[in-house]
């Protein structure tokens, strides 16, 4: 905003003088300006000063708070996790009207309820670990490669390659940072919920108890997704895909999301960090700012 327009034609009261601007030469103006600007904003840096301190205590104090969570209850940890990751983005996309992810986040949530609901039911139905695999499986091939596309979009921009193609490197930017979210948010949604169905499928069918031994074990020649006969020559319920063949004799599927790399895994859980609970600490810090007068 220039400040020549906005105080012309006003009378400015500094201490004890009063001054009108009109009748001030420029550089009279600009003082008389200056020193009112500070005036107006006097003793706003101890209280930006106090802000920010009760900022990096908050963020010390939650991530603290979070850590001792997970290490103690891990399980209702990972569950609100995954409440927060599913609703506040799609609360922020309400509030800010985002359609794009508004339609995208419903889709998503619509099949992955189907699904969820058909790994929760009892008794489970023959084709519903297929159903489940295939389906957190072509989340996770998109997820990945918009993630991949997206990180390469940016550093080409960086670069200077989207020149080449005519475009400005606000929108080569912003489609990259774009799509790389979608990848990293659905594809950390995504696995975590696979990891949810397939602990309770698992439990269900026998193969794995939280407090006990298993009730049934897995014969060498039995898929551990759908419980049908696996690599089985001239037999109509053969199933032959590419498999992975453990040491102990069993033949599985390969799996995506098994044992990340550590640097992968500490990803994952920033990515949870920031969009579960990073909203809800800020929401303190304003709540904290308004209470003590500080907003």
């Amino acid at each position: 905003m220039d400040l020549d327009n906005e105080f012309v034609g006003k009378t400015i009261i500094l201490g004890n003088k009063t001054y009108e601007l009109d009748k001030l030469s420029p550089e009279e103006r600009f003082r008389v300006q200056h020193e009112a600007m500070h005036e107006k904003h006097k003793g706003h840096d101890a209280m930006h000063m106090e802000m920010v301190l009760v900022l990096l205590i908050s963020l010390v104090v939650c991530q603290f708070l979070l850590l001792f969570w997970r290490k103690y209850h891990l399980r209702s940890y990972q569950f609100f996790t995954l409440i927060g990751m599913w609703l506040i983005p799609f609360g922020l996309s309400i509030r800010f009207f985002y359609i794009r992810f508004i339609i995208i986040w419903c889709f998503f949530t619509i099949i992955t309820v189907y699904v969820t609901r058909r790994a929760t039911r009892q008794p489970i139905e023959p084709n519903t670990p297929r159903l489940v695999y295939k389906w957190f499986l072509l989340i996770y091939k998109i997820s990945y490669g918009l993630a991949i596309s997206g990180y390469f979009l940016v550093m080409m921009t960086f670069f200077g390659i989207n020149t080449l193609l005519l475009i400005s490197p606000q929108t080569a930017l912003d489609f990259g940072i774009l799509i790389m979210f979608y990848g990293i948010y659905y594809g950390v949604l995504g696995r975590d919920m696979a990891e949810s169905c397939t602990d309770r499928m698992a439990s269900k069918i026998g193969y794995y108890s939280e407090t006990g031994l298993p009730k049934r074990a897995l014969e060498s020649n039995t898929c551990a997704v759908c419980a049908n006969p696996i690599l089985v020559q001239n037999n109509e319920e053969a199933l032959i895909e590419q498999t992975f063949k453990l040491q102990c004799g069993h033949t599985l599927f390969p799996n995506p999301w098994e044992k990340p790399h550590v640097l992968y895994g500490n990803l994952l859980h920033w990515v949870r960090y920031l969009v579960a609970w990073q909203p809800l600490i800020l929401i303190v810090v304003q709540g904290i700012n308004y209470l003590l007068g500080l907003e």
